[in-house]
């Protein structure tokens, strides 16, 4: 379980509890236990046939989780925004994890790594979920200086 949800994590990008509940809503649209589908994520990693339903199940739980987040108003103000500089590093950091988590899914200490990436963004940024914060430091690097 916990190495899917790290795939899911990297995939996402989401936190541990997202991802969980992306592999959740998977496994319901499917019929199968979460720890099931879990298995299943994890043998098609490593190059074991996944049914296309099943693939297809995890592709709509993960744009479902993508649709229901808040903040795709694409630009709601969030007060005192940090330097640059600081989205940056924060921005960097969260990459390098979700590259370190992809390349590494079971891996605790990645998965540790990239929530701990993940919240510090979203608290920097000022937002409730990690795609939004991902997106707002997006933004804010892209913006006039």
């Amino acid at each position: 379980m916990e190495w899917a949800t790290g795939a899911v994590m990297a995939l996402a990008p989401c936190g541990a509890r997202e991802a969980r509940l992306v592999l959740a809503a998977a496994a319901e649209l499917v019929h199968v236990p979460v720890a099931d589908f879990a298995a299943a994520v994890v043998a098609g990693a490593h190059g074991e046939p996944v049914p296309a339903r099943w693939e297809r199940a995890l592709r709509r739980a993960v744009e479902a989780l993508c649709k229901t987040l808040p903040g795709q108003d694409g630009g709601r103000g969030v007060g005192l925004l940090p330097s640059r500089a600081r989205t940056e590093d924060a921005l960097t950091r969260f990459r390098a994890s979700r590259e370190r988590l992809a390349a590494a899914p079971g891996d605790a200490t990645a998965r540790s790594s990239m929530d701990d990436a993940a919240y510090t963004l979203c608290v920097l940024m000022g937002r409730s979920t990690v795609h939004e914060a991902v997106l707002a430091a997006e933004r804010h690097l892209a913006g006039p200086d």
